[in-house]
């Protein structure tokens, strides 16, 4: 006990020695694919069948995963529908056309090899798209649990021995995608989801037990539904928290400038901390040429921040302005790649 107090104080005093506060603010993250500013329709096609050279492989492989042609297809039609929903929430392409066609890849849970160029350039073709999203892979794996224990059932004035059976099952629903652009016979993306669904049930006998596992196949058609929003993320750039350092203490306008910052008043704290980026002391200088960087970054000015944190620790040593430097740096590229993509959904 008397060590937990020593602990407690340990912490509480380097807390409020901190010279630095975090914040949090929005920045616009990219999207991890990008697609040319040129491609506005989207054929979407389902190749996740398996071939009749592979067919026997193929049920080999759903007999060992507890799997039927059923689940899986139900499955891959909810990912087709969930991309498709999720692209047309948004503007960046005017249409999606789901294709028919007898589409196989090798299935048995293989990520298969890319599809022949002139069928990417007929499809697009006969349906008047720019580019083709494919689901290449739609696999589930299961793995079932069965115990019986012992257990007392009550019958009011009296109880009977009798076994408890339980069934958890869990189920790994995988899916993989590419993007195939036709005019640059280009595989824009390629990229595989996971994600698991469990089930479980229990009851005095093994069809009571069971019986929660009726809802299977419209779990798993709601997981790949999922999977294919998921997806969809992958092309849409989308905003994110993170957090930084700015410092709080050095004299009493910095203390004066943290309150003001925590009452939401940052343009407040900015006016103390430029007057003491002019301080005669390099210390107080340079923390406060750190904090207009950081000041500067959330009005948008990243060319600002910048040389904020670059006078910080050139004119100052201030290491912690060196690591957000690089921080800005790359922020400043990824903001290039924004450029590009909002450009693409503005057009």
């Amino acid at each position: 006990m008397k060590n937990r107090a020593i602990y407690s104080l340990i912490v509480l005093t380097c807390y409020s020695c901190s010279s630095t506060n975090l914040m949090s603010l929005s920045v616009l993250k990219p999207a991890p694919v990008s697609i040319p500013a040129n491609i506005k329709t989207v054929a979407l096609v389902n190749r996740s069948k398996a071939s009749s050279e592979s067919q026997t492989l193929d049920a080999i492989h759903k007999a060992l995963s507890l799997e039927s042609n059923d689940l899986q297809q139900a499955g891959a039609k909810g990912s087709l529908r969930g991309l498709s929903d999720e692209l047309m929430k948004n503007t960046r392409f005017t249409e999606v056309k789901p294709v028919d066609r007898d589409l196989r890849s090798f299935g048995a849970g293989i990520f298969p090899t890319p599809m022949l160029w002139d069928s990417v350039e007929k499809i697009c073709r006969e349906s008047n798209t720019d580019v083709l999203f494919s689901l290449e892979l739609f696999d589930t794996e299961t793995k079932l649990n069965y115990s019986a224990s012992p257990t007392q059932v009550n019958l009011g004035v009296t109880s009977l021995p009798a076994i408890v059976h339980a069934v958890n099952m869990t189920t790994f629903v995988k899916t993989g995608w590419r993007i195939y652009d036709p005019s640059t016979r280009t595989i824009l993306d390629e990229y595989i989801i996971g994600r698991d669904v469990s089930f479980s049930g229990s009851g005095i006998n093994p069809a009571v037990a069971a019986s929660s596992l009726i809802g299977r196949k419209e779990a798993v058609t709601s997981v790949g539904i999922q999977a294919g929003e998921a997806y969809a993320d992958r092309i849409l750039p989308c905003w994110i928290r993170v957090s930084r350092d700015y410092f709080v203490s050095g004299n009493e306008n910095f203390k004066t400038a943290k309150r003001q910052a925590q009452s939401g008043n940052w343009d407040g704290a900015a006016q103390i901390w430029l007057e003491e980026t002019k301080s005669t002391d390099g210390k107080l200088a340079g923390r406060a040429c750190y904090n207009m960087a950081i000041i500067s970054e959330i009005n948008g000015d990243l060319d600002g921040a910048i040389q904020w944190s670059q006078k910080s620790y050139v004119n100052y040593k201030n290491r912690l302005a060196l690591h957000y430097l690089s921080i800005l740096k790359y922020r400043q590229s990824q903001n290039e790649i924004l450029k590009s993509q909002t450009v693409a959904s503005k057009n």
